[in-house]
């Protein structure tokens, strides 16, 4: 959903075989409903979770902003926005979005979830990381000297901040999988943006945040940027030890509301948003 042109591209097979994504997976099967009418996931990709969803609903959306290739009778592959979504009200038993919504700013993220409790008149997953220091691994862009999160992840997400975004569902499940330690603080945070960023996820396919352009690896260090990267360890250093550790990922699967559920249209008509 989120690749540009130019950016690079993920080997979604080795990325997929992974004890942490294989884990990850298994645990969102999990949450989901064992059978169902029309599925709907979203940034669909290479349709992974679509055929898997297909094993179990009627009829599968694939959306993704551009149109998936998915071979298979059940699974419907749509182009499109999934800020604007072209589906009826409360169309929609369940809504699939993991790996999404950490890439979307503030604005487009406010439509989106809209958008999600919009069409959904049943059940609804989340998956987001967990408590992400967005700080860790950041990166800068060589072309517009833009400072990136990693992985283009703009959002940090716990439980209480994912239901504040959507108050029609409630809470039924949730989970969380693996587990990391990987906190900054500002000072040393501030120090690598100093030192150019030396050691950022500049492997990863999402392109700048500010310039829109495929990242590349930085130059090499002049004297001052190595002391400055040294320093800002040892400022890292000094605030790990009080690091707690916690989850990778949080899954989260909502259930719509009985009183949203019976009234029509569900959250906020397409003729109110565009009015």
């Amino acid at each position: 959903m989120r690749q540009n042109p130019g950016e690079a591209v993920l080997n979604l097979s080795d990325y997929r075989a992974s004890t942490q994504e294989q884990d990850r997976t298994q645990d969102l099967l999990e949450l989901m409903p064992a059978t169902g009418s029309i599925a709907l996931d979203i940034g669909a990709r290479d349709g992974h979770f679509s055929l898997l969803m297909a094993e179990r609903f009627e009829q599968v959306i694939a959306l993704d902003l551009h149109k998936p290739n998915v071979n298979h009778l059940r699974v419907q592959c749509v182009e499109g926005n999934a800020a604007r979504l072209d589906l009826p009200d409360a169309s929609v038993d369940f809504v699939f979005c993991a790996e999404v919504l950490e890439h979307l700013c503030d604005d487009t993220l406010t439509a989106v979830c809209n958008e999600l409790q919009r069409v959904c008149n049943g059940q609804l997953l989340i998956g987001v990381p967990y408590r992400q220091d967005i700080r860790v691994g950041r990166t800068t862009c060589y072309h517009c000297l833009g400072k990136n999160p990693p992985w283009g992840h703009v959002n940090r997400f716990d439980e209480h901040s994912l239901a504040e975004r959507f108050p029609h569902f409630h809470i039924e499940k949730k989970s969380f999988v693996g587990h990391n330690a990987d906190e900054t603080n500002a000072l040393s945070a501030l120090l690598l943006d100093l030192a150019g960023n030396p050691y950022g996820t500049y492997e990863q396919e999402e392109g700048c945040i500010h310039c829109g352009r495929p990242l590349i690896p930085p130059p090499e260090r002049n004297l001052g940027q190595k002391i400055l990267t040294k320093a800002a360890y040892l400022a890292r250093d000094t605030t790990a030890l009080f690091n707690k550790p916690h989850a990778n990922w949080i899954h989260v699967l909502f259930s719509k509301n009985d009183a949203a559920r019976a009234v029509a249209p569900s959250v906020e008509s397409r003729s109110t948003r565009a009015a």
